[in-house]
C-alpha cells in the first residue's frame, strides 16, 4: 500500500474529512526545497502617526547627566575613522532626521529615541576604536542590528549613539565536516540559512523575521524560534563569540570546537546580554545537517487539554524528527483569515490549532512513524480534524497560519506583547484569564469606543513559551495599567519567566524581580559594573 494511500485509509478511521485540493497527504521532498519561507517585519497600520517618545512614554526615565552630548568634533572623528560617507549618518552637524528616523525607532512603532548619530563600523577593529572614543568621553552607545526587537532594547532612549552592524556582514568560513559557520555578526539570518542551504545544512534558529534580523542580534537576545525544540537554543550551538567591550577591548573566544573545557565559559555571558557588557562582532555556530525530508500538519483541536495529549503523543511517537509542535488559538487564525483573504486548510473552526512539522534524513521511515501518529490521535479523537502539505506551496501556507499572526495583528494597530515561559499544565490558561480580566474592566470590544480590539495566545508547545498579544487600537497607558504588573505576578505564582526569547529590554527592565531574586540581579549588576564601570552600553535598560 502506497504511503499517501495510507494516510487516507488513518483519515477515513477516524471519520474526518480527506483532505481538499489546498493540502493533500504528505510527502517527502528534496533537501534543496526545505524550510524556504520567508517573513518580513511590517509596521502597525498607523504608520502615518507619528510615534510617542520612550521618554516620553517613561515619564519617570531621565537623561543620566554623566553621558556627554555629542559635539561636532565627536563627529569629525568618526568620518575619519569610519571613511566611508555611508557609514556614519551625521544629524548633528546636517539636518538628516528622515534617515536617521528608522534607527531611532523600532518596527512595531511603540519605541522611539532621539539619536543624532548613527555608526556603521565594518570590522571589530573599527568597534573597538568607536567604543574606547565612546568610553573615554562619556558618549552612552546603542548597539543595533536589524532593529527587529519586540521589547526595545534596539533603540535609543535619548540621544545614545546607534552602533548598528549591518556593514559587518561577511561569511568567514563554514566547515562542512564539523558543520560549524563562522560569520559577522550583522550577517542577515536568512542570508546565513540560504548559504548553508548550498551546502545541505541549516542554521539551528529559525523566526519570523529571519529576512531582516542579524545573528549578533540574535545572539544577544538568546533568540529561541521555531527550531529550538529540534537543536536547542543559542547558549549550546554557539561555539565562539568575538566581541568588543565598553572600553575597546576585543574579546577574541571565536573557537569552533565543541570541547573547551579550559575555564570559565566567558561567552555565555554575552549571549542574551542585549549589548549591555559588549558588542558581539562575530560567531562560529554549530550547523546541523540540512533534512532530507520535511512534512508538515495542521491539526484543529477542541480543546487546549487535547492541544496537551496530542504534543505528548507527538513526543512519543515522533521522538527524534519531531522539529516544531506550535499552537494557535482560534482567534489569531481569525485575524490573519481576516488580514489575508486565505481561506483556512480546514472546513470548520476550533478553539485552537497546531502545526506539527517532522524532519528527518528517511522519507519512508518519517512517513511510517507519521502514519502511525496520525492513525493514533485520529482514532482516539484527540484532533477533530487535520491536512496534511504535499509540496512547497502547500507547505508554505501552512506555515504562513503560524507565522503571519504578528503581521495580522499589526493591521489593527499597536501589540502588548508578552513572551513568556509557563509550564505547560497552565499554559494557555494566562490567555484566558488576561482576557477575562480586561473584559470585566471594560476594555475590550468591536468598536471605538473599546481601546482592546483581541487578545490571542500562541506559541511553541515544545518550549512551554507563549506568545501573549493584547491588541489594541493604540497604545493606551490604563490598558498598559491593567497588564502590568498583573501579567508578571500571575507568572511569578506559577514559577515562570517573564521573558523566554525576546529579551528585557526597556519594556521588562523594571519586572526582572519576578523571575530572577535578589542575589542573582545583584550578580548580574555587578557583572555590568566589571565589563562597563561607565555604563555606556545600552543604558536605562535590562538592568
Amino acid at each position: 500500500m502506497s504511503s499517501a494511500r495510507n494516510v487516507s485509509v488513518a483519515l477515513r478511521r477516524a471519520r474526518l474529512p480527506r483532505p481538499r485540493c489546498f493540502v493533500q497527504p504528505i510527502v517527502s521532498r528534496a533537501p534543496s526545497r526545505i524550510a524556504t519561507r520567508s517573513f518580513s517585519v511590517t509596521s502597525a497600520v498607523n504608520a502615518t502617526k507619528e510615534i510617542k517618545y520612550t521618554s516620553s512614554a517613561y515619564p519617570n526615565l531621565k537623561r543620566d547627566p554623566k553621558f556627554a552630548e555629542i559635539t561636532a568634533e565627536d563627529v569629525a572623528f568618526f568620518k575619519e575613522l569610519l571613511g566611508s560617507q555611508s557609514a556614519v549618518i551625521d544629524g548633528v552637524t546636517t539636518d538628516a532626521a528622515d534617515d536617521i528616523e528608522p534607527f531611532n525607532s523600532d518596527w512595531m512603532r511603540k519605541y522611539r529615541g532621539h539619536t543624532r548619530l548613527v555608526l556603521k563600523p565594518q570590522n571589530k577593529e573599527e568597534v573597538s576604536q568607536v567604543l574606547k572614543y565612546c568610553n573615554d568621553k562619556k558618549l552612552a552607545v546603542v548597539p543595533q542590528g536589524g532593529n527587529t526587537g519586540l521589547v526595545g532594547g534596539s533603540v535609543p532612549v535619548f540621544d545614545e549613539i546607534v552602533i548598528n552592524t549591518s556593514r559587518m556582514n561577511k561569511i568567514r568560513s563554514f566547515d562542512e565536516g564539523s558543520g560549524v559557520l563562522v560569520a559577522d555578526a550583522g550577517v542577515i539570518l536568512e542570508v546565513a540559512d540560504q548559504y548553508l542551504a548550498e551546502r545541505d545544512h541549516l542554521f539551528p534558529l529559525d523566526l519570523g523575521a529571519k529576512g531582516s534580523c542579524h545573528i549578533g542580534g540574535n545572539a544577544a537576545t538568546n533568540a529561541g524560534g521555531l527550531r529550538l525544540l529540534r537543536y536547542g537554543s543559542l547558549h549550546g550551538n554557539i561555539l565562539g563569540v568575538e566581541a568588543v567591550l565598553a572600553d575597546g577591548t576585543i574579546v577574541n573566544s571565536l573557537s569552533t570546537l565543541r570541547k573547551n573545557n579550559t575555564g570559565y565559559d566567558l561567552k555565555q555571558l554575552f549571549i542574551g546580554a542585549e549589548g549591555t557588557i559588549g558588542i558581539i562582532t562575530g560567531l562560529s555556530i554549530m550547523c546541523p545537517p540540512r533534512p532530507k525530508a520535511v512534512n508538515v500538519a495542521y491539526f484543529g483541536v477542541e480543546s487546549y487539554e487535547q492541544v496537551r495529549q496530542a504534543h505528548q503523543e507527538a513526543k512519543s511517537h515522533l521522538s527524534e524528527i519531531l522539529s516544531a509542535f506550535e499552537l494557535m488559538d482560534g482567534r489569531s487564525q481569525q485575524l490573519v483569515h481576516q488580514s489575508t483573504g486565505n481561506k483556512n486548510p480546514l472546513d470548520s473552526e476550533y478553539p485552537f490549532y497546531c502545526v506539527v512539522e517532522t524532519s528527518g534524513s528517511n522519507g519512508e521511515h518519517d512517513m511510517a512513524k507519521l502514519e502511525s501518529f496520525l492513525e493514533h490521535i485520529m482514532g482516539e479523537g484527540i484532533v477533530a480534524d487535520g491536512v496534511l502539505a504535499q509540496d512547497e506551496t502547500q507547505f508554505q501556507g501552512i506555515w504562513r497560519w503560524r507565522e503571519g499572526i504578528t503581521e495580522a495583528l499589526s493591521h489593527l494597530g499597536g501589540t502588548y506583547k508578552y513572551d513568556v515561559s509557563i509550564p505547560l499544565p497552565e499554559l494557555y490558561q494566562l490567555v484566558d484569564d488576561c482576557r477575562e480580566r480586561l473584559t470585566k474592566l471594560g476594555f475590550v470590544g468591536d468598536d471605538n469606543s473599546f481601546p482592546v480590539r483581541a487578545v490571542v495566545g500562541y506559541g511553541h508547545m515544545g518550549d512551554s513559551n507563549l506568545h501573549l498579544n493584547i491588541s489594541v487600537r493604540e497604545y493606551n497607558k490604563e490598558v498598559e495599567k491593567a497588564i502590568e504588573p498583573w501579567v508578571y505576578e500571575w507568572i511569578q505564582k506559577r514559577n515562570g519567566s517573564i521573558s523566554a526569547e525576546h529579551g528585557l529590554g526597556i519594556a521588562k527592565k523594571e519586572f526582572i524581580g519576578y523571575s530572577q531574586d535578589e542575589t542573582m540581579v545583584k550578580l548580574m549588576k555587578q557583572l555590568k559594573d566589571l565589563y562597563d564601570p561607565n555604563g555606556i552600553m545600552n543604558p536605562y535598560k535590562y538592568i
